[in-house]
């Protein structure tokens, strides 16, 4: 019986493979790996940071699933993230709410989040990172100075808050690492906020990362502290998040005006001390 003529269609007699042929395909983006229920929680926070979910909103499971597009299962994980996190409120017998943001609480969130920042830079400082941690935050650094050349605002915002993240975890502190994540989603309330509405804020939070990032490769733990709280501070004074008291605006000098304004060194490299602050 003669074999199919059909049978090897496409291969050489040689049994080689033919050669495919090469397509134009268009790379899978960041957002698009990441696993469902992560980019449910992310497009479910941003939502409540930015106003589309205001406080005391009523939401469900299903209701969000319609909207987004997807099964409940994600959902349902990224609601209970939400929840672990104090955006959202579920009531027995009264169904899932947005949370209530008083300017009281988001304050106290906020210097939360500004004390538990600076106890990682110290850390890291005083512990000090090898050259694979070093190395890995001045790459990152360098993802974050492309998208602030290239004016990529919403990929900045979430590079920013990777540099954090991977600074919260090189500190290898589980306790310290879980704390910053249960209060994460406060922060994002003023972190997309400042990126948007003040002049040079990119490349102004450009330099105060990198400027953390060499206090850190000193070993220089008090430095690293006060840059670190310098920059999230004033992020957050920016963000409408705490209030600038006297002593914040003594010792801010990077607020822009009417909160106030500028820069007042800039540094060269990445991995250079910034002019004046040595």
């Amino acid at each position: 019986m003669q074999p199919d003529s059909t049978q090897n269609a496409g291969s050489s007699d040689s049994g080689k493979e033919t050669d495919v042929p090469a397509f134009s395909l268009q790379g899978l983006t960041a957002e698009e790996v990441l696993p469902l229920s992560e980019r449910a929680y992310r497009r479910l926070r941003d939502a409540i940071t930015q106003g589309a979910l205001p406080p005391r909103t009523a939401v469900s499971e299903r209701a969000l699933a319609q909207q987004l597009g997807i099964s409940a299962q994600p959902v349902r994980e990224a609601m209970h993230r939400l929840e672990s996190e104090g955006m959202i409120v579920t009531a027995p017998r009264k169904g899932s709410f947005i949370a209530d943001f008083t300017a009281q609480r988001l304050e106290e969130m906020g210097l939360i989040c500004i004390s538990l920042e600076c106890a990682a830079a110290a850390m890291l400082a005083r512990r000090g990172c090898d050259d694979q941690q070093i190395a890995q935050l001045r790459e990152q650094l360098r993802v974050m100075e492309y998208c602030t050349r290239n004016a990529d605002l919403l990929r900045l915002a979430e590079e920013n808050r990777r540099f954090h993240a991977i600074l919260h975890q090189v500190t290898g502190n589980v306790l310290l690492i879980r704390t910053i994540e249960a209060t994460r989603a406060y922060a994002q309330f003023n972190r997309d906020r400042n990126l948007r509405s003040w002049p040079g804020e990119p490349q102004r939070a450009l330099r105060e990362h990198a400027a953390i990032l060499w206090a850190i490769r000193a070993r220089q733990p008090e430095l690293a502290e006060e840059r670190m709280r310098d920059h999230v501070e004033r992020g957050m004074v920016q963000g409408g998040l705490i209030p600038l008291t006297p002593a914040a605006a003594r010792r801010l000098r990077h607020v822009p005006d009417p909160v106030r304004r500028a820069m007042t060194w800039t540094p060269a490299r990445t991995d250079r001390a910034p002019e004046g602050r040595g």
